[in-house]
Parts: structure tokens; sequence; C-alpha cells
């Protein structure tokens, strides 16, 4: 299959392109500068513009750009970039979709578990209809973007990916070394849920989207048993042979993260339902594996 990826620089971007390739895939990268490399074509979210002559051919377009949630300060500033950098970019990929001729086969659309907003300690999965706060807003209308694709009779999975357990990038990127000095605890109270999954099982499960016919609209990509973040401390510890003795109080995140602490400390029990019903097989379902996969590099 003749793949484009967008954000393929990014923590899962940069893992799905290798294992894509190791497949048999061709991918092409899209990029927001001048292409240096062959396998690289341009595009430019801000503008709407795509090289549509360097997508022909294409078959799946996989589209993973945006800002990081985490990256920065929730200022009224980064919130608009958040939101803008998902909506601009997938309008314009979803549109450039729909112009190519032929048209791709389908269009996995990254997503993310923020839609459902802080679910305590209820279960939800992809029936659950959106729920409250910033995040569940710029999912919604991050995945509305993609109506030129849909309109267009070209098959979309939204992929609504967890927290990506990797000591490459994300949350766990900041809090390995924490742990890895004997200094990590639980957040808050530790009773809210982290849905996660492994850097390799959600590249497993992007490919899983785009090869294969069945799936369309929403799809959790977490862990099959969402867990506290408590246990979550207890399986860093484990893993790592470390004391996890030092809660993080809540104020301290107030104070050290703004408006995104709301997010750290919230709760999200996320049941990936419509990939445990087509069978899919995790290489990671529990967090010690996910962890250990992290600390080896992953």
């Amino acid at each position: 299959m003749r793949v484009a990826v967008t954000g393929a620089s990014g923590l899962i971007g940069s893992a799905l392109v290798p294992d894509l390739r190791s497949q048999g895939h061709e991918v092409i990268r899209m990029v927001r500068r001048a292409p240096s490399a062959a396998d690289e074509v341009r595009w430019d979210p801000a503008t709407g513009n795509v090289d549509l002559a360097g997508l022909a051919g294409v078959e799946g377009i996989v589209h993973l750009a945006g800002a990081g949630v985490g990256d920065h300060r929730w200022t009224d500033d980064y919130k608009a970039e958040i939101l803008n950098s998902r909506v601009q970019g997938t309008d314009t990929i979803a549109r450039a979709a729909a112009a190519l001729d032929p048209r791709p086969d389908v269009l996995v659309s990254g997503s993310a578990i923020g839609f459902y907003g802080d679910t305590g300690d209820h279960a939800v999965d992809e029936s659950t209809p959106q729920g409250a706060g910033f995040l569940a807003d710029v999912v919604a209308a991050w995945e509305a973007a993609a109506a030129p694709a849909v309109d267009a009779g070209i098959r979309v999975p939204f992929a609504r990916t967890g927290l990506v357990v990797s000591s490459k990038g994300g949350a766990w990127k900041r809090i390995m070394p924490i742990f890895k000095a004997g200094l990590g605890g639980r957040i808050g109270s530790g009773r809210q849920y982290w849905s996660y999954i492994s850097l390799r099982d959600e590249v497993a499960a992007l490919i899983t989207l785009l090869t294969n016919d069945h799936y369309a609209g929403p799809v959790n990509l977490t862990a099959p048993v969402p867990v506290t973040n408590s246990e979550v401390t207890k399986a860093m510890g484990e893993v790592l042979g470390r004391p996890t003795l030092l809660p993080v109080p809540s104020i301290a995140l107030k104070v050290a993260l703004g408006e995104f602490s709301s997010d750290v400390l919230g709760s999200q029990r996320v049941l990936p339902a419509v990939l445990e019903g087509t069978g899919f097989t995790w290489k990671d379902p529990s967090i010690a594996s996910a962890i250990e996969q992290a600390v080896a590099g992953n």
C-alpha cells in the first residue's frame, strides 16, 4: 500500500513509519517545509495547500500532526494553537484526500480520548457521547473537520488515543527520570484512572485501522484495562526497583501546569470496545508490560 503520513517525526509517527515499511508499504512523509528527501511531500495546514501531485496513487493516509497538548502552559494563545492545529490540519488533509483522483481508500485521522471528558470511575466506550471540557470540545471539532473525506466516501477511522507509554515522548518521558531517581509518587489522590497504551500497541492498532476495511468512525486506542494513577505508581516502582513514597500534591500541579493540571488530575476510564470486538491482540495488555517496554527504550 502507498501510504502518506503527517506528523511522521513525532512520537507516534516516527515509530509508525519504519513499521509500515517493514511490512512492505511505501511511505510518503508529509512535511511543512521544502522537501529534502525523495519520500517527502510538502503540505501547509495554515494555508490549506497540499502538493497533490506528490500524493498521486496514495491508497491510505495516516494523519497524526497537531500541537502537543502538554508541551506548554495553557494560555489563551496556546489553547487556540491546540485547536487550530488540529482543525486546520485535518480539514486540509481531508480536502486533499477528497480532491485526489483516484481518491485514497482510507484516512486514519488522529484523535484522543479527551473526547469523553472526566469520566470519574465510570467506564466509557465508543458509544458514549461527548463529555465536557476544553479537550472534549477540541476533539469534537477535530473529528468534524474530517467531513470532506467522509462526504467523499473515504473510510475514516478516528484513532482516539490514550496516554502513550514511551520513554521517547509524552507524559512518560517526563515522569520516567523522576521515578528512576526514586522521587516518583502518586499524583493528587491517585484514584484517577489513566487509560494508557504502549507505543508498539499504538502503532499496531493504527496499522490495523489503516489496512482493515472493517473500521470507520471512533476507535479507542487504549489497553483493555484502565488503571488508577496509584496502580501506575506501584507498577513504576516495581519495574524500576525504586521507592514511590513522595506524592505530588494537587496544588503543586496546579501551580506548575496551570489549566492543564485538570487533565492530569482528571479521570478517564476508557475501554477499547471496538478493538476488543474485532479481535485485536495487545502485546502489552498490562501497565507493567507497557512500562517495561518504555524502560527498554520504546
